[in-house]
């Protein structure tokens, strides 16, 4: 993979804007996917800064193991929009923008004046986007809402305890991963109908109605139908045994979906006996599956990982070994950060012959680029340094160079 650098191919998105007002994980994920497709992305941060710069430690004050990669691809302004002098500064970088992003709660967005029209005022054709836990026209319209309230909200506990008997959430930001991919492509969305008409348009991301479409696409299951055809939830997917199996020396994942992928693997492991049991034919794992998961953790006990995926690839068996999360961070590649020293890049996972995606830009810091951004957008110097003067540039003595310890 490239080193991180502003002379990369042009993305897709190349020639794009986007104001960037979002906050913690999902907004800037969806963000992150739009600069590394070549958006020129632009983020607000407040005295504080973003809860990302913390969520773990890091190399920098302010540069999280997190922020390093989800950050990547933008610039940062550090603006206190709650300030008339400030919102006012912001709508003029608004006016030179395509996107404008925000989570804000839309009593927040309310409140500081920077609801639809607002936006749309300096940027007719604006493509306003704002993501958050409940639908605008609801009764929780206004609820806070973070990873954990959303998974409850959108029924992952009860997948849970019908796989494994307890209440759990998924061990992973589901919710605001989920979210900020529905944003992503929403965004891109729009702006292809933006491209053809000319129009601009508000889009709306409920976190609550993106997890509940996409855990449903299985788990609606019997009960989609009118009527019901039996309970929700998708079978196998909810088998307890389900999962990474061990081997002799490791651990793999094999899905045989045909008899005579069971036949091949029941032979190799020396069960010959089980070779032809109805309970093992095509869709087992669906049709039986306690005893089909059971057997297979048997048969894959007595032989290596490498030995497994020879056997499997030699007989069309879907399989792969399940390393583990530091084997798979040390294959990453690496890239050099001008304050935070090395780190590991997480690479786009989109692949394009014409327009690569690419790591463009490293995380800034908080506040590094806003006299630069200002500056585009039309602001004097005497009126930057005005706002500085005002405490409206909150983070304006960030800048490349830098260093600070680690928090």
């Amino acid at each position: 993979m490239p080193a991180s650098r502003e002379g990369a191919a042009p993305g897709p998105l190349d020639g794009i804007r986007v104001l960037d007002l979002s906050s913690v994980v999902m907004g800037p994920l969806a963000t992150q996917i739009l600069g590394d497709l070549g958006a020129d992305v632009i983020t607000v941060e407040n005295r504080n800064g973003d809860i990302n710069r913390v969520m773990g430690p890091g190399p920098l004050r302010g540069l999280s193991g997190v922020s390093l990669n989800l950050l990547r691809n933008k610039r940062n302004i550090s603006l206190d929009i709650a300030h008339p002098d400030g919102r006012a500064a912001l709508l003029r970088v608004a006016a030179g923008c395509d996107v404008f992003v925000t989570n804000l709660r839309p009593g927040s967005v309310a409140r500081l004046r920077l609801r639809y029209p607002d936006v749309a005022g300096v940027r007719p054709d604006v493509i306003y986007c704002q993501a958050h836990g409940f639908p605008s026209d609801g009764p929780q319209a206004d609820a806070p809402a973070f990873d954990d309230i959303i998974q409850a909200a959108s029924g992952v506990p009860d997948v849970m305890r019908r796989a494994n008997g307890r209440s759990d959430m998924m061990p992973t930001l589901l919710a605001d991963k989920v979210s900020g991919l529905v944003l992503a492509y929403s965004i891109m969305a729009a702006l292809f109908h933006r491209a053809r008409t000319g129009e601009g348009q508000q889009v709306e991301v409920p976190m609550a109605d993106a997890m509940l479409a996409f855990l449903l696409v299985e788990h609606g299951s019997a009960a989609i139908p009118r009527p019901a055809r039996g309970p929700a939830g998708y079978q196998r997917i909810l088998t307890p045994l389900r999962g990474a199996l061990q081997t002799a020396d490791g651990w793999i994942a094999v899905l045989p979906h045909r008899e005579a992928h069971w036949a091949a693997l029941l032979r190799a492991a020396g069960h010959d006996e089980l070779v032809g049991d109805p309970r093992l034919s095509n869709r087992a794992l669906s049709r039986e599956p306690g005893f089909g998961y059971a057997t297979l953790g048997r048969v894959l006990a007595t032989k290596t990982t490498a030995d497994w995926l020879a056997i499997c690839a030699e007989a069309g068996i879907p399989a792969a070994a399940a390393p583990g999360l530091d084997e798979l961070i040390d294959a990453l590649p690496e890239d050099e950060h001008p304050d935070a020293g090395r780190y590991k890049v997480i690479p786009p996972p989109t692949r394009f012959s014409a327009t690569p995606a690419a790591v463009r830009r490293p995380a800034p810091l908080a506040g590094q680029h806003t006299r630069e951004v200002l500056a585009e957008a039309g602001l004097t110097e005497e009126e930057i340094t005005r706002l500085a003067e005002a405490g409206v540039l909150t983070g304006d003595q960030a800048g490349p160079g830098r260093r600070a310890p680690a928090g």
